[in-house]
C-alpha cells in the first residue's frame, strides 16, 4: 500500500540528576535490544536527558536520525520539567513509559522509582496541555516496554497521517440524501486540510486524462484482477481513465500535504455524464491506501483512512443497512448470536477485491431502477458485487455534528461466513449487543448510516488515538448490565 506514513521511532531516556544516570542508560539500551528482537523500527538516542540543555541536544539528535515518533522512557524518576518540554517541542507523536524495577536483590543503587516519576510527569503534561500516548499500564520490564512500543506504532502512524492529510471532495450532497453532511471546521481542528471542488472539476479531471498512457496499463491490470468476473470488458478503459484522472488530480493538488483521500459525488448526475458508476475505481484506490468515500461523505473518508492506518489493510465504507431475517439466520446455522446482534453491511460495490470472498463486476441495481428502467444496463455498470470475506472486523466513525464537536464510535465484531442472499457488496455482520448500540448510540447520537469498516480488530489503537485527539465522546457496544445514558432500566422487567 502507498499513501501511508512511515514510522521511525526514537527512544529518549531521561534521568533525574540525583539518580544514577547509568541506570537509565542501561535500561534504555535493554529496551532497544528487545525492540529489535520484535523488528520494530526504533533507534536509541545517545543523549540522556537530565536538564533543558540535554533536551535541546536530544531534539537535534532525533532530527538528525530522522525520528518522527518519540518514546520518552523514564529509566528512573526523571526530570519532569525537561521531559515534558521534550514532548512539547518534538514535532511528532510522543509516547511516555516507565521502567519497572528489575530485581529484589538490587533495590538500593538499582532502584529507579520511575513508577513514582510517571505521576509527576503526568502532572507536568497537564500543565502544558499535552496529550502524549500513555499505555494503559505504562510501567514494565524491557521486554514488556517493547510490546507497548509495538502498540504505539499504529497510533503514531495515524497521528502522522492526519498531520499531513488533505481530503479532496467533489460536489455537494443531494438535498434528499443529506445524512452524511457535516461542518468541516472540526477537520481543521485536527490539522487536516480539505479542498472542496465541484462536480465539474471532477469531470474536467476525467476528460483531461483522456489520452493518458496509463489508461492501457490500468485497464490491463483491471482485466487481470477481475478474471472471470470481468462481465463488461468494454467498460474498463473508461474506468481506467477515471482512475487516472483522480490520481493525477491528487498529485497535482496535494500542495503542502503528503497524503490524500477522496469524498466524491457518485450519483445521480454522475452516471449521465461519465457513463458508468465509479464503485470499482473507488475499490481499487482503497486497495492502494487511498480511500474514496461514496456520496461526498467527508468524515466517512477520514474514518476509512484512520482505520486503514490502524490495520495496514484496505478499508471500505458500508451502510449499516438491513436486518437479517429469522429464517435466513436459522438456515445459515447462526446460533451464537441473537437476531438483533446481526445486521447486513452493504454498499453498491466499492469494497476492494482482496476483501471479498467472491466478486464480479455488475451493475448498480438501485440506480438501474431509477435511471434505466426496463432496458439493459449501460451507464449504471461498474460495481464490484459479491460476499465480503468473513473474519474479524472493526466498525468505526469519527463525526462532527452541527455543533462542530467531534464524536466517535468503535465496535469490534465479525463478518460471518454466511450467504446474505442479496445484491451489492454485502456481508452479514455480528456484533454483541448491536441492537442496543444501534438504538442508544447510532440513533441517539445522530450518527449517519455510513460506517468505516476495517478488516481486523483495531479497537485498542483507535480508542487511544481518539483520546489523544481530544475526542471525549467515544462510544462502544456496551455489554449487558451496563446501561447507556438514557437507556430505560425497566424495559426488560416483568410488569
Amino acid at each position: 500500500m502507498k499513501n501511508i506514513p512511515p514510522v521511525n521511532i526514537g527512544i529518549a531516556a531521561v534521568s533525574r540528576d540525583c539518580f544514577p544516570v547509568a541506570l537509565s542508560a542501561s535500561r534504555k539500551n535493554k529496551v532497544v535490544e528487545e525492540c529489535r528482537k520484535l523488528n520494530l523500527p526504533v533507534c536509541g538516542l545517545e543523549i540522556i536527558i537530565e536538564n533543558e540543555k540535554d533536551m535541546l541536544k536530544a531534539l537535534d539528535e532525533a532530527k538528525n536520525k530522522n525520528v518522527n515518533a518519540l518514546v520518552i522512557y523514564l529509566g528512573n524518576f526523571g526530570p519532569e520539567g525537561p521531559l515534558s518540554m521534550l514532548a512539547r517541542y518534538f514535532h511528532g507523536p510522543v509516547m511516555v513509559c516507565a521502567a519497572s524495577e528489575e530485581s529484589g536483590n538490587n533495590l538500593i543503587d538499582g532502584r529507579g522509582d520511575a513508577y513514582c516519576g510517571m505521576l509527576n510527569a503526568s502532572y507536568n503534561f497537564n500543565l502544558r496541555n499535552l496529550h502524549p500516548y500513555i499505555p494503559e499500564y505504562p510501567a514494565g520490564t524491557s521486554s514488556e516496554i517493547a510490546v507497548k512500543i509495538a502498540d504505539f506504532i499504529p497510533v503514531a502512524r495515524i497521528l502522522l497521517g492526519l498531520k499531513k492529510l488533505k481530503i479532496f471532495s467533489f460536489g455537494p450532497r443531494p438535498q434528499d440524501f443529506f445524512a452524511c453532511n457535516a461542518p468541516i471546521k472540526a477537520l481543521y481542528d485536527l490539522g487536516v486540510e480539505i479542498m472542496e471542488n465541484s462536480e465539474l472539476d471532477l469531470y474536467d479531471a476525467y476528460k483531461c486524462a483522456g489520452n493518458a498512457a496509463e489508461i492501457k496499463i490500468i485497464s490491463a491490470s483491471m482485466a487481470k484482477e477481475l478474471g472471470s468476473g470481468n462481465n463488461y470488458p468494454d467498460l474498463l478503459e473508461k474506468l481506467a481513465q477515471y482512475e487516472t484522472g483522480l490520481i493525477r488530480f491528487m498529485e497535482k493538488n496535494l500542495g503542502a500535504s503528503e497524503y490524500g483521500i477522496f469524498a466524491n459525488k457518485c450519483w445521480p448526475s454522475f452516471e449521465k455524464y461519465f457513463g458508468f458508476v465509479p464503485c470499482y475505481v473507488n475499490a481499487r484506490l482503497a486497495e492502494q491506501g487511498i480511500p474514496v468515500s461514496c456520496e461526498v461523505d467527508i468524515y466517512g473518508a477520514l474514518s476509512e483512512y484512520i482505520i486503514t492506518l490502524a490495520t495496514l489493510n484496505p478499508s471500505t465504507i458500508l451502510d449499516i443497512n438491513n436486518t437479517v431475517p429469522y429464517d435466513l439466520q436459522k438456515e445459515a446455522g447462526i446460533n451464537d448470536y441473537e437476531n438483533n446482534d446481526l445486521f447486513m453491511g452493504f454498499h453498491c460495490g466499492n469494497t476492494c477485491i482482496s476483501c471479498m470472498k467472491n466478486y464480479a463486476m455488475k451493475y448498480q441495481l438501485i440506480m438501474h431502477r431509477l435511471m434505466e428502467p426496463g432496458i439493459d444496463p449501460d451507464i449504471t455498470r461498474g460495481t464490484i458485487e459479491g460476499r465480503i470475506k468473513p473474519g474479524k472486523t472493526t466498525l468505526f466513525r469519527l463525526q462532527s455534528g452541527a455543533d462542530t464537536i467531534l464524536r466517535s464510535y468503535i465496535v469490534q465484531g465479525e463478518i460471518l461466513d454466511a450467504d446474505p442472499r442479496s445484491f451489492g457488496a454485502i456481508g452479514i455482520f455480528a456484533v454483541r449487543e448491536m441492537g442496543r448500540f444501534y438504538r442508544h448510540v447510532l440513533i441517539e447520537k445522530n450518527f449517519p448510516h455510513h460506517s468505516a469498516v476495517g478488516f481486523g480488530h483495531a479497537g485498542k489503537t483507535l480508542f487511544a488515538v481518539m483520546k489523544i485527539l481530544g475526542v471525549s465522546d467515544i462510544a462502544f457496544n456496551q455489554p449487558k448490565g451496563m446501561l447507556y445514558p438514557g437507556e430505560n432500566p425497566f424495559q426488560n422487567m416483568a410488569c
